[in-house]
């Protein structure tokens, strides 16, 4: 009799066995489901993606890279734009004294005045547009963005700058018109602190500015110029007028020294001798200005556009390869939470069964 029972309750074990690790089996089925369900993935890692581990391991770098250059476009974008409307007021200041300027050859001596006044109000008002800031970032400011280009604009009448170029128009009957022309390029194309109205990181040379211009990457190894410089020229070629000395080779440079030179000028030095000859030069100087600076904000314009449509090219290429990852990261959630519901009920019955084996007991099975 006791063989009997003994192998009846080792039967009965290897039932009771059996049936919990079903039980365990299904249950992890269920922990899985479960998880897919509640984040809609199909594994949080790798190893559970099985053979779509491969297709997300490639493909999810490169969508990451794809976000990071769109990212730099939409913050470079807002530079930019910020950029432009201060070249646009920028330009039409430029514009507007390139005017102004050819007509003091026949100007009454209170024009003069009213004229030198504005060309004094128009270089405090270029001195703070250099200034200009997108959030904390002065967008003219070059590699030392976090710093005005221009330390103190609302003094800039009173700078050393000026007051040098006022004196060298002052002496202009003594000195006549080309050497006082030559004085105020050397003085406007002074990188010396105290003569230079510029910050000591764009009393620089140009090469040097040049070099470490804002650039932004939009690609792999593509690396793209975004921003301008305020004491020197960007994209464009060294302003023109250089060889003939009426130009610093900046055309920021070149308008705030015309502006000053305009605005030192006065109604006693309408028949002196050099008037003529001065306001010609820094017409001439403008001349290259305007020519310069349309340059530059072009080229600026230019890699706006391009970076506009390479960014739209990218929301495309992040959408097709965010669906292809996503076939093999992704769940069906319809069917995975059927198949939940389903498994569910097998973890409900093999609980059950389990329960029923418990109740049995060797007196239930004698009798």
């Amino acid at each position: 009799m006791s063989g009997a029972i003994t192998a009846t309750s080792q039967s009965d074990s290897g039932w009771m066995s059996s049936l919990i690790s079903d039980a365990a089996t299904v249950r992890a089925q269920e922990q899985t489901l479960t998880n897919q369900v509640s984040t809609g993935q199909v594994s949080s890692t790798y190893a559970g993606l099985g053979s779509g581990a491969a297709v997300s391991l490639n493909i999810n770098p490169e969508i990451a890279n794809l976000q990071t250059w769109q990212s730099n476009i939409n913050q470079a974008a807002g530079s930019m734009d910020v950029t432009q409307t201060a070249m646009t007021q920028l330009q039409s200041i430029a514009s507007s004294f390139y005017a102004q300027v050819n007509s003091l050859s026949s100007a009454s001596a209170s024009t003069v005045d009213t004229i030198a006044a504005s060309a004094q109000s128009a270089l405090q008002e270029v001195a703070g547009l250099l200034d200009t800031t997108d959030g904390n970032t002065y967008v003219f400011g070059g590699a030392d963005s976090s710093n005005p280009p221009v330390p103190d604009p609302d003094a800039i009448l009173t700078s050393g700058f000026a007051t040098q170029i006022s004196g060298e128009v002052a002496n202009l009957a003594t000195n006549g018109a080309t050497a006082t022309a030559s004085a105020i390029i050397a003085t406007g194309s002074s990188n010396t602190i105290g003569t230079s109205p510029f910050s000591a990181y764009m009393s620089q040379p140009a090469t040097t500015l040049q070099a470490q211009a804002p650039v932004v990457q939009v690609g792999q190894g593509q690396i793209v110029q975004i921003g301008l410089l305020a004491s020197a020229n960007s994209s464009a070629v060294t302003s023109t007028g250089v060889s003939t000395g009426t130009s610093t080779g900046s055309y920021m440079r070149d308008l705030m020294s015309a502006l000053a030179t305009i605005g030192s000028l006065s109604s006693s030095q309408v028949g002196a001798a050099g008037f003529q000859g001065l306001v010609q030069s820094t017409s001439t100087t403008l001349q290259g200005v305007v020519t310069a600076m349309g340059s530059d904000a072009g080229v600026l314009g230019n890699t706006q556009t391009t970076l506009t449509a390479s960014q739209a090219q990218m929301a495309d290429t992040v959408t097709a390869l965010t669906t292809q990852v996503g076939a093999v990261q992704n769940v069906d959630m319809a069917q995975t939470m059927s198949n939940l519901t389903l498994v569910q009920t097998q973890l409900q019955a093999s609980y059950q069964m389990i329960a029923g084996m418990s109740a049995l007991s060797l007196v239930k099975f004698l009798s």
